[in-house]
């Protein structure tokens, strides 16, 4: 009877093994070649991502920094100057959008994605709903929220003209132990349920592991780690069936942290960042679109151009997905003044042509005006 029982069990443990892997996905065939059309554009050779996502809150503390008030009349001014830049798409493939701007209108009543669309510019959309601190990890460590309802709501971003979605998963290094196997295990989960979600909803999803600039480790560590991260997170996309082909990735450039003392060459974060990417992004994904993640302006075009001069195996493009290393100089520029729209227009054409062309290997450091003051904001929130 022990026999029979044991015989039984091993049966009913094959099946369900069995069953488990046959157990039908929905399928991603509505939009699988679509998904795979808008991630090859927005990777386009000479054009990157305008980050424009931030929080109500997070903006709210750009305009204060020019003395402008946090109101939506202030915030839709500061995006239809954005937005109705000529010849944006020169240099620009997508940019990103918090929900409130995806809905919003010009001043004109015009929607702000006919604005990006008339030119050339794809709309994206950020879609998590921002970090909480992850149980049983260390004090530092979050995970992502946001993933209920997903499928809907990229369903409905689609409709309104969207076509590509956003999810910042963040990473910390400390010298006592952070980030844990829990808290890497946990985002690169994250990160793939929510590129899955939102390719099923007809989004080309950025997978954005970002390891923060906080702390004093060194570059060797840094690149420890963004081995570790990225092998979970291509594990974990290749488990939920992510297609690969209509998937971006941004992540962090492999940078000492921004309290450590060792200096490092463009041509050094170079060397680590492309051998990171060599050893664990497959080739199959269009483009690396890189987060500034606290560096100036000018730091974040010469180190892209180094990174383009670079020699490298993988077919992907190297390029970026800069928020505040777009925008500062522009910011400034502007002070919330109707009067100066023309050379805030000015200032981003300019860092978006020295980005474009560190896009190409083509950047000569210098060549375009820039704010150089560090961008680096500790345990930065968007």
């Amino acid at each position: 009877m022990a026999r029979l029982f044991v015989t039984v069990a091993a049966l009913v443990a094959a099946c369900a093994t069995v069953n488990a892997f046959q157990v039908p996905r929905m399928s991603l065939d509505k939009y699988r070649s679509e998904l795979a059309e808008t991630a090859k554009k927005i990777a386009s050779p000479g054009k990157g991502i305008l980050a424009v996502d931030e929080s109500t809150k997070t903006i709210g503390k750009r305009l204060q920094s020019i003395g402008v008030e946090n109101t939506e009349a202030n915030r839709q001014a500061y995006r239809g100057l954005l937005f109705t830049t000529p010849k944006l798409g020169d240099f620009i493939s997508g940019a990103i959008l918090y929900e409130e701007t995806l809905f919003q209108n010009n001043v004109d009543g015009t929607p702000f994605v006919k604005n990006l669309a008339s030119v050339g510019v794809i709309p994206g959309i950020k879609v998590d709903m921002g970090l909480s601190p992850l149980p049983g990890g260390h004090p530092v460590e979050t995970w992502c929220t946001g993933l209920d309802g997903l499928v809907e709501r990229a369903q409905k971003y689609y409709a309104q003209g969207a076509r590509f979605a956003k999810w910042r998963a963040v990473l910390q290094i400390t010298s006592d132990g952070a980030p844990s196997e829990l808290s890497i295990q946990e985002n690169a989960w994250g990160l793939a349920r929510y590129a899955r979600a939102v390719q099923e909803g007809g989004l080309v999803p950025i997978v954005e592991p970002e390891i923060l600039m906080d702390g004093d480790h060194n570059i060797d560590t840094t690149a420890r780690v963004q081995e570790r991260v990225l092998a979970a997170v291509y594990k974990a996309l290749s488990d939920n069936g992510v297609f690969l082909e209509g998937s971006l990735l941004k992540p962090s450039m492999t940078l000492p942290g921004a309290d450590c003392g060792e200096s490092v060459t463009p041509e050094k974060i170079a060397e680590y960042t492309v051998r990171t990417l060599e050893r664990h992004v497959p080739s199959s994904v269009p483009g690396v679109m890189f987060l500034s993640g606290g560096m100036s302006e000018e730091e974040a075009s010469i180190n892209l151009n180094a990174l383009n001069k670079r020699e490298r195996k993988g077919p992907w493009s190297l390029s970026f997905s800069y928020g505040r290393a777009l925008q500062q100089s522009c910011l400034k520029a502007w002070m919330g003044k109707t009067e100066n729209v023309p050379a805030a227009r000015t200032a981003l054409m300019a860092r978006a042509q020295a980005n474009s062309e560190a896009n190409l290997g083509k950047y000569v450091a210098g060549s375009q005006p820039s704010a150089d003051e560090t961008l680096f904001v500790k345990g930065y929130k968007y």
